[in-house]
């Protein structure tokens, strides 16, 4: 029945994806009526590009914005949902298991020490931060960070025995700690006040210095990523038998896990290094898919994908209109969502854990 009912899933979210996007480039400080910003975005997508301070905001601000929102949450949402079936927890996350953290840290140090004052001043906003960088600098450091974090978690939580609910939160934690304090490092030892509104973007996650210069990048890594994920969605599959039921019907578990582990690395550094570091998105997402359409991982990973990019999309606008003319960093909202959502998966994974143990 799961099954069956994918193709509609996906043609409602499809749906909240696009009516999440209008509102995103209707309202914020200055509101612009659904139709006029229509007839902007069908104008610029034709070559017709409408003229004006409406289709300024529309067309060079904030479609930008939504599209990097749609990407960066689609992208979280299937390293997520991979990353859970890759530790066999539904409690792993992208951010919780160090990797956005990681990404941040890797980011921030080519920021601050790799490029000079004019990075901190090209990505004080968060805007520029490849092209400053030198290039792809940012995106390779984020990427580096990213599955350093996600190894170090890993090894800690599987020393010892089997891995444990337990055992993995506190690995992530104390790998976030030493993130943190890293950035906060870098923090002080920044030269310039630029340098530090750039840290300060990477610690709390952010869209509002999307460009279209900047989406190509991100854009890739996703599709790329998740095409080649859902074309491994049988060995996925066969990591949720356990790791003696995945070997026995012929999963090199080891050298599988490791592939997955860089390639999902590399999709969340190149995120986070065009978004700052963004929780909760990969761990709601995916258990909400999972209650959908079941565990297949051929269903649930494009089901997640939307998912993530409506629900990003949404939280950035809550961002940018809930204290207007002030923007709250998106990570902030996410984080004001997904901190509820985890204690209460926690209580329910511990007394799981309890009851089987």
């Amino acid at each position: 029945m799961r099954r069956r009912r994918t193709p509609a899933v996906l043609v409602l979210l499809a749906a909240l994806l696009a009516a999440s996007a209008v509102a995103g480039l209707a309202l914020g400080p200055v509101r612009i009526a659904p139709g006029q910003v229509l007839d902007i975005v069908l104008g610029g997508l034709t070559g017709e590009r409408r003229t004006g301070a409406f289709a300024s905001i529309v067309w060079d601000v904030r479609t930008p914005r939504v599209l990097l929102g749609a990407v960066v949450g689609a992208g979280l949402a299937v390293a997520g949902t991979v990353l859970q079936a890759l530790v066999r927890n539904q409690l792993a996350d992208p951010f919780l298991l160090g990797a956005s953290s990681g990404a941040s840290a890797g980011a921030v140090l080519v920021i601050v020490f790799g490029a000079g004052a004019g990075a901190g001043a090209g990505a004080g906003a968060g805007a520029g931060a490849a092209g400053v960088a030198g290039g792809l600098g940012v995106p390779f450091a984020a990427f580096a960070g990213s599955l350093g974090a996600l190894v170090a978690v890993y090894a800690m939580a599987r020393r010892g025995g089997a891995m444990t609910t337990g055992r993995l939160i506190l690995a992530g934690v104390a790998v976030q700690y030493i993130l943190s304090a890293l950035t906060s490092l870098v923090l002080v030892l920044a030269a310039h006040p630029d340098q530090v509104r750039s840290v300060l973007f990477w610690t709390l996650g952010g869209l509002g210095g999307a460009r279209w210069d900047e989406l190509a990048l991100p854009a890739v890594a996703l599709l790329a990523g998740t095409a080649l994920l859902i074309a491994l969605a049988r060995p996925l599959d066969l990591l949720l038998a356990g790791e003696e039921g995945a070997h026995t019907l012929g999963l090199d578990t080891g050298r599988f896990r490791a592939a997955v582990f860089v390639l999902t690395s590399l999709v969340v550094g190149v995120l986070v290094a065009y978004s700052g570091a963004i929780g909760f998105v990969g761990l709601m997402i995916p258990h909400a898919a999972r209650m959908v359409v079941g565990a297949g991982h051929r269903a649930l990973l494009p089901v997640a994908a939307l998912g993530g990019a409506v629900f990003l999309t949404l939280a950035d606008l809550v961002a940018r209109t809930a204290a207007a003319p002030e923007e709250i960093p998106v990570g902030v909202v996410t984080a004001l969502v997904g901190g509820p959502f985890f204690l209460w998966m926690l209580r329910r994974s511990t007394r799981t854990e309890g009851m089987t143990g």
